[in-house]
């Protein structure tokens, strides 16, 4: 299933995309895409409606992140072994975790923000794994049993805040509007091969980012493992774990958005994401 939220920023509608593309509203089902709704059993329960019989929502309709009422926004950095090789940094022994605010969080199409005082605000492509079921201390073998489904992710970033300034990466991540997520949450049973997924990213029509899954240091289900050993993992979480080469901070000279500049960006099987900057 491609899960969604239509509607005005704050006040989403849960909806599904039908056989024929069409979003089909979910409202007299359930409340919201959320924690509370993407377990296993209400997946279920959704999986089982005759979408035929839902209202047909206008394709031009506004949506918003694919998952609401996030409770944590955790990402993990150098993950791809391009994107390291391209960073100049070696390959980490263990995921690298950092957080962004969830107030990061808007829709697929949302404008980015330029924050004020910002000179490097970056791009970053990246696959989102939406949590579906609590968990702790689990094994590797059993992490795929806990996730709900996948998303596109914008891990916009802004360099200069994050690696120029004192402190953590955290205040370089988490200016408003740094986080798109959606269009879909789609339920792992359409993904055949989560690490064989090809993934790109556009800026101003020009192919930036040009990468796949396969080549991803630490896989989805290793990534869902490892942070429960440090803390539950609950329904609705999003984690954001990398990004192929091809940000702006890798060229030579580095390249940085600005207001007017335009992001495409997708990953196979997932969805699409178009945004342009503006200055916050």
């Amino acid at each position: 299933m491609k899960l969604l939220r239509h509607g005005k920023f704050g006040n989403e509608k849960p909806g599904i995309i039908d056989h024929e593309g069409k979003i089909r509203d979910l409202s007299s089902h359930i409340p919201d895409i959320n924690g509370n709704s993407i377990n296993s059993e209400s997946l279920k329960k959704i999986g089982a409606i005759d979408l035929s019989t839902l209202p047909i929502v206008s394709n031009d309709t506004r949506l918003g992140a694919c998952v609401g009422n996030v409770g944590k926004f955790l990402c993990i950095g150098l993950n791809y072994s391009d994107h390291a090789a391209e960073s100049g940094l070696p390959v980490p022994s263990e995921p690298i975790l950092f957080s962004k605010a969830t107030s990061a969080i808007v829709g697929p199409n949302d404008n980015v923000e330029i924050p004020r005082n910002s000179s490097e605000t970056d791009w970053e492509v990246e696959l989102g794994i939406i949590i579906g079921k609590k968990a702790k201390y689990i094994n590797e073998d059993e992490a795929e049993e806990y996730i709900a489904g996948y998303c596109v992710v914008n891990d916009v970033s802004e360099r200069a805040f994050q690696i120029k300034r004192e402190g953590q990466w955290t205040k370089g991540k988490s200016c408003d509007t740094f986080g798109p997520t959606g269009p879909y949450l789609v339920t792992k049973d359409e993904i055949p091969d989560v690490q064989n997924l090809k993934m790109y990213l556009d800026v101003n029509g020009k192919r930036m980012q040009d990468g796949s899954t396969n080549t991803m240091i630490f896989s989805a289900k290793h990534i869902v493992y490892y942070l429960s050993q440090f803390m539950s993992l609950n329904p609705g979480d999003v984690i954001a774990t990398g990004t192929p080469p091809g940000v702006g901070l890798g060229m030579k000279p580095p390249v940085f958005l600005k207001a007017g500049d335009t992001m495409k960006l997708g990953i196979e099987g997932l969805g699409e994401q178009n945004q342009i900057c503006i200055q916050g």
